[in-house]
């Protein structure tokens, strides 16, 4: 690969007390591949890995914000050391689009570091490596600090390197071994001019973890041993590093270290606590409590407490489950520096990325709907900045951004506290994806139904909410009806808005549909703005309120009823009086009134005009009409089935008055006249027999009647005078076995009666034709009710 000039602002470094620290703009990396390489003086370059780094002193991760971050120990395996003041290395970045790294370009990159106020120990945990260096002298040959030692001095290094050996205590014993067979074992040890230092691995073989204040620790107990001829120099390389100590609550992240730790303060009594420092990334927080982070120490701890979504760390959008939430990281070191009797100074530097758990955020709809201008109004939110929203579905209807803005709907973003957006969603009430429904009286419930696609976090990893959002406005006006009448018809005009969307009329239970309309002789004609209804005045449906001598009172009502709950909202009636002069009115309790108009010459005595029952006369009457009301049980009424229908019949008649003589009836000039009356209802309805307790008048007519006059004039009446007549019950068609007389006969209704009538009488002048014959419930012929068997033969 090439060498390449590096960009401007790709590459950023520092030198943190003992540490060199890069950053790598991830702006600048998008879609593309990197390596990194180290440089060696002696060998070239060598390809970074985790193996590599945790031996040498290396750590690539990255900061919460996603750019790579590269630090090294000033003692790393390949940092040039001058006079352990002066540092330097050098790293290789390799560049690709491809993920095997061809035609890569490669960036030199030289870091430099100064750092000469090294303390007697100091330690680094890091987050793959515990470090220990001691300060130390390599045993001089002689006191002569001249210019030839002094250039000898590093060959003398190189022949003490052979002869270091280290020791190590673990709970499964003690082991000695050399420093080069520890560096098979991922252990670095080395010495400079003026120091000695150990790096170990997290949880090696000879490490041992034991807990020291409530917090997990690491420790690699170890002595680094220097043997020659008559010398034994034997240097602690003792490190301990914590492994957890990290706590969360929905608010804070709390970081505990111990203040203490035994193993490496053998005498506790003289540990003297010197300053304690906080960071973030590679920058020292001099004044915590400015960005709201508290540092707290006492004998046995020191705390460092941060509010989650504190300045320096970063809030990040995820997904998890189907779940929106967040996670919170921050960077965070800590440098703790001590004396005690035995070591004088220790730098105790501890770095720590610390990430939360998954912490769910569910989002809010909040209803901003203005119901005045007719328009929803929805933010949707809280949403970090790295989520936006691509599509959404209004009723099911999924539109992306640019259709939903073509539609009509309204899409913005809109900031929020704490450093938080959301999205503004507009759709009028009247949008046809909008759903609406007609409630209460006069108000209608819009439903705004959304479902939004939001993309999270740079891996766009999408999200689904969806939401329902309820508007009621009284924006509905109920119709009002306008009833006239003229001679023979009552009308209803009806706006027609609503009528079927919103609105049904019903004729008592019954929808009022046109089908219903023609079936009881209804006419209905609609214009472009109303209903008009015709309603003969004897139609099915029609109420009479009072119905006297020559006159009627009648009135129609419909109910206006919402279609889906059925309620009735309000009443649409009309009333008028009519002069009738003939009609028969059948009400639903069985009673029945008739206007009978009787026009005979001569003229009739219409006071003495009755029903079958004599008894049951004219409640009015003048020359040429007489009003009869009665009950369908009472006065003689007779009743049948035909079809579908029960009729009830009885007759208004009028009989000449003759006298009984010796042989020829008196002559008289009255006219003999019947009046037939029928009342036809249906039988799969109920006839209500019972008595009202309010005027049975006032209940809608049930069934329709007729009158049909017929003039008996040419039919020869005899003088009534007692036969011997007499009639019998067959028990079947064979007229054989009949039942006993006076008893009592139960038969269903249509069974068939085997009826038999003889005349006894010897009379050669008489012969026996059947006219009427009727049951009752008495030995009284008069008597009612009576069922008509036969009429008129």
């Amino acid at each position: 690969s090439a060498l390449y000039v590096i960009p401007p602002g790709f590459v950023e470094s520092s030198c943190r007390s003992r540490i060199f620290w890069m950053k790598l703009n991830k702006l600048l990396l998008q879609g593309k591949f990197f390596q990194l390489e180290i440089n060696d003086p002696y060998a070239g370059p060598i390809l970074l890995d985790e193996k590599l780094a945790s031996r040498c002193g290396y750590v690539l991760s990255e900061d919460v914000w996603g750019n790579p971050i590269f630090r090294a120990s000033v003692l790393g395996c390949h940092v040039a050391n001058e006079a352990d003041e002066l540092f330097s290395l050098t790293v290789n970045i390799k560049v690709s689009s491809f993920s095997s790294m061809r035609a890569a370009v490669t960036y030199t990159y030289p870091m430099y570091c100064s750092y000469s106020s090294w303390a007697s120990r100091e330690i680094v945990c890091e987050e793959n490596y515990m470090e220990v260096s001691v300060k130390t002298d390599v045993p001089a040959v002689s006191n002569d600090f001249t210019v030839a030692w002094m250039s000898a001095l590093p060959e003398t290094q190189n022949v003490a390197y052979q002869l270091w050996q280290l020791m190590f205590v673990s709970p499964s014993g003690r082991k000695r071994i050399t420093v080069s067979d520890a560096t098979k074992l991922g252990y670095s040890f080395n010495n400079t001019l003026s120091r000695v230092y150990l790096r170990a691995p997290y949880h090696s073989n000879e490490s041992d973890t034991s807990v020291v204040s409530g917090v997990n620790m690491n420790m690699v107990t170890s002595t680094s041993m220097y043997r020659q001829r008559w010398l034994l120099l034997l240097i602690d390389t003792t490190v301990s590093c914590p492994v957890d100590g990290i706590s969360f609550t929905d608010t804070t992240i709390t970081w505990t270290v111990p203040s203490v730790i035994p193993t490496l303060v053998v005498q506790e009594s003289t540990f003297l606590s010197k300053n304690i420092l906080m960071g973030v990334d590679d920058r020292v927080i001099v004044n915590p409590e400015e960005k709201n982070y508290l540092l707290e120490h006492n004998e046995t701890h020191i705390r460092i407490t941060i509010p989650i979504g504190a300045e320096g760390g970063k809030l990040k959008s995820s997904i998890s489950s189907g779940i929106y939430g967040v996670i919170y990281s921050i960077d965070l070191f800590l440098e703790h520096t001590w004396t005690d009797a035995d070591w004088q100074t220790t730098k105790y530097t501890v770095i720590k990325s610390i990430t939360t758990p998954f912490m769910p955020q569910i989002p809010t709809v909040i209803n901003n709907t203005l119901p005045e201008e007719r328009l929803f109004n929805v933010a949707f939110g809280h949403f970090l900045l790295d989520v936006s929203l691509v599509a959404i579905a209004i009723g099911n209807v999924p539109f992306t951004l640019r259709e939903a803005q073509q539609h009509g709907f309204k899409i913005y973003e809109t900031p929020f506290s704490n450093r938080t957006k959301g999205f503004i969603l507009e759709v009028s009430f009247d949008d046809p994806y909008v759903l609406k429904e007609y409630v209460n009286r006069n108000e209608t419930k819009y439903t705004l139904l959304v479902n939004y696609t939001i993309s999270v976090g740079p891996e766009m990893t999408l999200y689904y909410h969806s939401a329902e959002v309820e508007c009621v406005i009284a924006d509905i006006e109920l119709p009002e009806a306008v009833g006239y009448c003229d001679e023979e018809n009552l009308y209803l005009t009806i706006p027609t808005f609503g009528l079927h969307q919103y609105w049904n009329l019903y004729l008592g239970n019954q929808l009022l549909n046109r089908h219903v309309a023609l079936t009881n002789g209804y006419l209905a004609a609609t214009n472009s703005t109303h209903l008009i209804l015709q309603i003969p005045l004897f139609a099915v449906g029609v109420i009479y309120e009072e119905v006297s001598f020559q006159k009627i009172k009648a009135r129609f009502d419909v109910a206006l009823r919402k279609v889906r709950t059925m309620e009735t909202l309000q009443m649409f009636s009309v009333s008028c009086s009519f002069n009738s002069s003939a009609f028969i009115i059948c009400h639903p309790d069985g009673t029945i009134m008739i206007s009978a108009q009787m026009k005979t010459v001569p003229a009739i005595d219409m006071s003495k005009t009755t029903l079958r029952d004599s008894s049951c006369k004219p409640k009015e009457y003048n020359e040429g009409h007489a009003f009869f009301k009665f009950h369908v049980t009472t006065c003689g009424t007779s009743i049948r089935f035909e079809g579908d229908h029960i009729i009830y019949e009885n007759e208004i008649s009028y009989e000449k008055e003759t006298l009984p003589g010796q042989s020829i009836p008196t002559i008289t000039r009255d006219p003999d006249y019947r009046l037939t009356v029928l009342c036809y209802y249906r039988t799969k309805e109920t006839l209500v027999l019972g008595a009202f307790a309010s005027d049975p008048s006032t209940s809608p007519p049930f069934g329709s009647g007729t009158m049909l006059p017929r003039s008996n004039i040419a039919v020869y009446r005899r003088i009534r005078q007692t036969l011997n007549v007499v009639s019998r019950v067959s028990k079947d068609e064979s007229f054989m076995e009949f039942y006993e007389p006076n008893t009592a006969i139960v038969k269903q209704l249509m069974e068939p009666v085997f009826l038999e009538v003889e005349l006894k009488d010897e009379s050669p002048n008489i012969e026996l034709y059947l006219e009427n014959c009727w049951v009752t419930r008495s030995l009284d012929f008069n008597s009612t009710p009576r069922w008509n068997i036969t009429v008129d033969g």
